[in-house]
This record gives C-alpha cells, sequence and structure tokens, in this order.
C-alpha cells in the first residue's frame, strides 16, 4: 500500500511542484488549497502525512493543525508545517501545536523530499 500525502497550500505553484516531487518520489498525493478543505480531506481516510502551509485563507495552519492533534483518530498522520515564515517564534508555536516539524520556504526539494521518506519510514 502506498503512502499518502496531503498537501496543503494556497498558492498553486507551490501545490504544483510539491505536488510532482511526492508523486515522483512514489507517494499517493491529495490536494488541498484552504483550511477547510484540508481538514474536509481528513475524514474517512486520513493521509499519512500532511505538508502543511501556515498562512492560507479559511483557517491558517496553526488551526488545522490544533484541529487535528485535537483528534485522537488523526494522531496517526504526520504533520510538516511548509511556510514562509522562519522566525523562531513562529516556528515554536507550530512544534507546540503538535507539527512533527517545521520547513521554511524556500526549502530544499530533495532534503524536503528525504524528510517526507524518513517520517513515513520508506526508504
Amino acid at each position: 500500500m502506498n503512502k499518502r500525502v496531503l498537501v496543503v497550500d494556497d498558492e498553486p505553484n507551490i501545490v504544483m511542484s510539491v505536488e510532482f516531487l511526492m508523486k515522483r518520489a512514489g507517494f499517493e498525493v491529495d490536494v488541498a488549497r484552504n483550511g477547510r478543505e484540508a481538514l474536509a480531506a481528513l475524514e474517512g481516510a486520513p493521509p499519512d502525512l500532511i505538508l502543511l502551509d501556515v498562512m492560507m485563507p479559511e483557517f491558517d495552519g496553526y488551526e488545522v493543525c490544533e484541529r487535528i492533534r485535537a483528534r485522537p483518530d488523526w494522531n496517526g498522520t504526520k504533520i510538516i508545517m511548509l511556510t514562509a515564515r522562519g522566525r523562531e517564534v513562529e516556528k515554536e508555536r507550530g512544534l507546540a501545536l503538535g507539527a512533527d516539524a517545521y520547513v521554511t520556504k524556500p526549502f530544499s526539494t530533495r532534503d524536503l523530499v528525504e524528510q517526507v521518506k524518513q517520517m513515513l519510514g520508506v526508504a
């Protein structure tokens, strides 16, 4: 069974490039363009990992992260916050709310793919 990754970002160019990277690495990929779509995508069968932007409409990434961690049935889903907000206080907030990692844009595509693989235990 392939691992599923949910890409959550409101910037079409970021979505397109990250979706391409994840598919090329062998993951199944779903896309959500805002916080509300992200939470709806977790209903039913949650993804194995979420690449979550912070600044987006509906609910920001911090609120989405907090809501995911409030649901015990979603606790198995890993969260990597992928954002242009790189101040230490913002990173600390994301990790405190339950993100497993915090990656600042711009990012190394190779490093991102490797981090996702490591978090999901895929060689």
